[in-house]
């Protein structure tokens, strides 16, 4: 079934470009098809570890706080005459405390991943304010004057391929290695499945969300770094945007918001399919703001389809339970 729900998003994707294209001639450009890719990336870098965060049963929608503090945390240490080479490692470090701390909070309060990520969404967003602010940096520009080598990274093209697209491939690689063709994925499928099986399986639930919340925290300061090389500086404010369409790609590929099933190629290409949406809109002169309204309502809808499904599955194991009681 999960693989026939990859070939209608691949379908689906083929579709929507072709439709758009009729709509304007220069959406079926091939350059213009690959290198817009670098608009929207970043939201398939994070959608694909919210994915494996969604199957465990977790949610986090603090990502775009993360990516902000990131971005400004980057800004700020370039400021302060620190070599881009030590500047880039500790960016990652920070979306990775980030993440952990997500994780240790759920782990020793007990409260709702949702409650906590919500108030880690705050304090990681103020935190980027602080920094903007301290840095002198809150206005629309944000902190500039990044190294060449550094801001040029995002235009660069490795065998006529945009480099934000290619580490796209091998996030979207690293991420299905490790959820369908390894112990990790096994474990992880079956602590969402249900947690108490895996508990009296000897599984590391506690362990778990510390690797998958730490993994969001690396692929949002990840997002950080392209984001900011592509525009070219550093701001509080660059991930605002990414939570509904990460969340929406997410879901669209194929996780379960009750957790226990959900696919990284689905999540990839349903990332595709949420950007190149936002993109024709735009080419066709639609505003951003209903850009984003229909991304909101495809999630609304694709978690609409879901919750019936799951409804209608439930009542036919009903069903047939009372059928062979009765027999």
């Amino acid at each position: 079934m999960k693989l026939n729900w990859e070939w209608v998003l691949l379908v689906l994707l083929v579709l929507e470009i072709l439709l758009f294209g009729a709509l304007n001639p220069r959406m079926l450009d091939i350059n213009m098809l690959l290198f817009s890719t670098s608009d929207f990336i970043c939201i398939g870098i994070v959608a694909l570890p919210l994915t494996l965060v969604i199957v465990s049963g977790g949610i986090d929608i603090s990502l775009g706080s993360t990516i902000g503090l990131c971005a400004i945390a980057l800004g700020v240490m370039m400021q302060a005459g620190l070599p881009m080479a030590a500047a880039i490692p500790l960016t990652l470090l920070i979306g990775l405390l980030c993440g952990l701390f997500n994780a240790a909070l759920i782990h020793y309060t007990g409260i709702s991943p949702l409650v906590i990520t919500l108030g880690t969404l705050y304090l990681y967003g103020g935190g980027a304010l602080l920094l903007s602010g301290m840095a002198g940096a809150t206005g629309y520009e944000g902190i500039g004057g990044f190294p060449e080598s550094f801001t040029a990274f995002a235009n660069l093209t490795l065998l006529g391929l945009p480099i934000p697209l290619v580490l796209f491939a091998v996030i979207t690689l690293f991420f299905w290695l490790i959820a369908h063709r390894g112990r990790f994925g096994r474990h992880l499928f079956l602590i969402g499945q249900n947690p108490r099986a895996a508990r009296y399986a000897a599984l590391s639930v506690n362990g778990m969300p510390y690797a998958l919340y730490g993994l969001v925290g690396v692929a949002s300061a990840i997002a950080a770094l392209v984001m900011v090389s592509y525009f070219g500086s550093a701001r509080s404010d660059l991930g605002r945007d990414l939570l509904m369409p990460a969340l929406t790609a997410a879901v669209l590929g194929g996780a379960n918001i009750y957790g226990g099933s959900g696919s990284v190629i689905g999540t990839a290409l349903a990332a595709l399919l949420v950007g190149y949406l936002q993109q024709g809109l735009q080419m066709v002169g639609i505003p951003n703001q209903v850009s984003s309204a229909l991304s909101g309502a495809l999630l609304v809808v694709v978690v609409m389809g879901r919750s019936l499904s799951l409804h209608r599955e439930w009542v036919r194991s009903l069903l047939t339970k009372n059928t062979r009681s009765v027999r």
